[in-house]
C-alpha cells in the first residue's frame, strides 16, 4: 500500500542519558531527525497505540526484541518502535520492558504519524490521538513493505493485530530473500 513512499521529515523530541547531567534524573533533550533514525539503514518500524498497553507490552514490542538476532540475518540494521508517547514516557517504557535490541522513537506529537496517515482517534479508550497499528521495512528512509492492520479507522471498537506482528514482517523478509 505505501511501498515506494519516502519517510516524512519530522525531528523527534527525545531524552537521552548523559552522566554530565547531575543529579538524579541524568537525561538532556537531544532532537533527532527522520534521517538520523533511517539514513543509509535497512530498518523495522512498527508503530502502535501506547506504551504500557497490553497487546504492545505483552506481544509486538517483546516479540521484535526476542526476534532482533532473526531480523539481523535478514539484513535488517535496526528496529524501531514508534508510539505517539512523549519520550519521558517511551524511555520509561524501554526500560521497564528490559530493551537491549529495539529502539523506541517518542512521536509524542503524533506528527510523524499523521503525515503518514497512520494518526486515528482512540477517545472510546480515553487515549486521544494515536497511532493505528502498523509495521513496515524501510531502506534508507523509504518504505520497502508495508503491514498495516484491518480497520484503520478513528474510535475503532478492536485493536486488530497480526499483520504487524514481529512474526509475519520475519515471514515476509525471508519469503522475499527465498523468491
Amino acid at each position: 500500500m505505501k511501498a515506494d513512499v519516502k519517510l516524512p521529515d519530522v525531528t523527534f523530541h527525545t531524552r537521552v542519558r548523559d552522566e554530565a547531567v547531575d543529579g538524579p534524573n541524568p537525561f538532556r533533550w537531544e532532537d533527532k531527525t527522520t534521517a538520523d533514525y533511517f539514513a543509509g539503514k535497512r530498518v523495522v518500524l512498527f508503530s502502535l497505540p501506547g506504551a504500557f498497553t497490553p497487546t504492545c507490552s505483552t506481544y509486538q514490542l517483546p516479540g521484535f526484541e526476542k526476534g532482533f538476532a532473526d531480523f539481523s540475518a535478514e539484513g535488517i540494521d535496526a528496529i524501531y518502535c514508534m508510539s505517539v508517547n512523549d519520550s519521558f514516557v517511551m524511555n520509561k517504557w524501554a526500560e521497564s520492558q528490559n530493551l537491549e535490541n529495539v529502539e523506541v522513537i517518542p512521536d509524542g506529537s503524533g506528527e510523524f504519524t499523521r503525515k503518514m496517515g497512520m494518526l486515528v482517534a482512540k477517545d472510546n479508550l480515553g487515549f486521544g490521538a494515536r497511532s493505528w497499528r502498523y509495521a513496515a521495512i524501510v531502506k534508507d528512509g523509504v518504505v520497502e513493505a508495508w503491514f498495516e492492520e484491518p480497520g484503520l479507522s478513528d474510535n475503532h471498537p478492536e485493536d486488530p493485530y497480526g499483520v504487524s506482528s514481529p512474526e509475519n514482517v520475519l515471514k515476509h523478509l525471508k519469503d522475499t530473500v527465498s523468491a
